[in-house]
């Protein structure tokens, strides 16, 4: 696994785990700043905690993965 092979831009991969990392970290300050009750909390905390797992994943996939190449 190369750190290097992260940087994509051309793989749906790439834009996808931008995204997820993006929106978990906006959960994870709404949990942070707001006054939720407790169910909505958890509900929130549970879907940010989601989102940075399948953001790792597929940060992992492409590390694995060859870059593609342009055409």
């Amino acid at each position: 696994m190369k750190l290097s092979r992260l940087w994509q831009p051309r793989h749906p991969a790439f834009w996808m785990m931008l995204a997820l990392n993006a929106l978990s970290s906006l959960l994870g300050w709404i949990v942070h700043t707001r006054e939720l009750a407790l169910p909505a909390a958890l509900v929130v905390a549970l879907f940010a905690l989601g989102n940075a797992g399948l953001g790792l994943l597929l940060a992992f996939r492409l590390m694995r993965e060859e870059p593609t190449k342009p055409e």
